[in-house]
């Protein structure tokens, strides 16, 4: 199996049609049939359901089309890295981010950097925290801004100062501009999923057990909730900009809950100048 047959397969599983692939691959049909059957025989295993005018691909073919797209993005992530080592510091810069700190604290640092290295550019995956451990321990994004806990013995971190959770609400939710904890008891909360057994520990202490509505791994689907007035978003500050066109207000929490962030990477796996770069800007 090699790069030129992983890009016919995925050429084939995004076209449905071997036709339609070899013309956007610029090759005639038998050759990339031929190539599609060999890579089948290879991996002992068949890629795709054939039907009368269109083919879909089976369970495995599904797994070679997710790993695929993820093989084909770390050898381009080390084209550019050994390219760097002729060229001075250029590239791509490839960071996993949160939603949180990809919104508000991420374009901060970006702005500072792309000003002392204009030759680097960058692509940015956000998502939770699991995600971007995910694409770290796979080489396709080479830092990450995830919150804890995540494990210390395999990655390297620079943590971040603490930050507040707030309660994002509708305008006009409540009459002042903070609220006590237990203003929370009964009240419908949304929650990322990462942030519940926080809560749910300092909501047992104020004498109470939290009504939580929603959970997800992600923040934006909370805040927009929210915003619908369906219950009560309970985010990190740092979130308080994701919805700019929302009705949305935000209020502090007394006492307050703290949330901690980290700038991470993979241990014992040599970073690429720009990102060795970037990451002095945290320290």
């Amino acid at each position: 199996m090699d790069l030129r047959q992983l890009k016919y397969f995925l050429a084939v599983a995004e076209e449905g049609q071997i036709t339609k692939a070899a013309k956007r691959l610029n090759i005639t049909q038998p050759p990339l049939s031929q190539q599609i059957i060999l890579l089948e025989k290879e991996l002992g295993l068949q890629l795709f359901e054939r039907g009368k005018d269109h083919i879909r691909l089976t369970e495995a073919g599904s797994i070679l089309q997710r790993r695929s797209h993820q093989i084909i993005e770390i050898i381009t992530t080390t084209v550019t890295e050994l390219q760097e080592t002729t060229t001075g510091i250029s590239g791509k810069l490839t960071i996993g981010t949160i939603t949180s700190s990809g919104g508000s604290l991420l374009p901060d640092y970006i702005k500072k950097f792309h000003q002392c290295y204009p030759k680097v550019t960058f692509n940015v995956r956000q998502g939770e925290t699991q995600k971007i451990l995910e694409l770290l321990n796979l080489g396709i994004v080479e830092i990450g801004l995830v919150r804890f806990p995540f494990d210390n013995k395999r990655y390297n971190s620079i943590i971040m100062p603490e930050e507040s959770m707030v309660v994002a609400a509708t305008a006009n939710k409540f009459n002042s501009s903070s609220l006590e904890l237990n203003q929370l008891a009964e009240q419908p909360l949304l929650v990322h999923q990462r942030h519940v057994p926080l809560l749910v520990d300092h909501c047992r202490q104020a004498g109470f057990e939290p009504t939580i509505l929603c959970t997800s791994d992600d923040i934006s689907p909370l805040l927009i909730w929210a915003n619908l007035a369906i219950g009560l978003a309970i985010v990190p500050e740092s979130a308080i900009n994701l919805l700019p066109l929302s009705s949305l207000t935000f209020y502090q929490l007394t006492p307050s809950i703290k949330t901690t962030s980290a700038v991470i990477w993979v241990k014992k796996r040599p970073l690429s100048a720009a990102a060795a770069r970037f990451i002095t800007l945290f320290e």
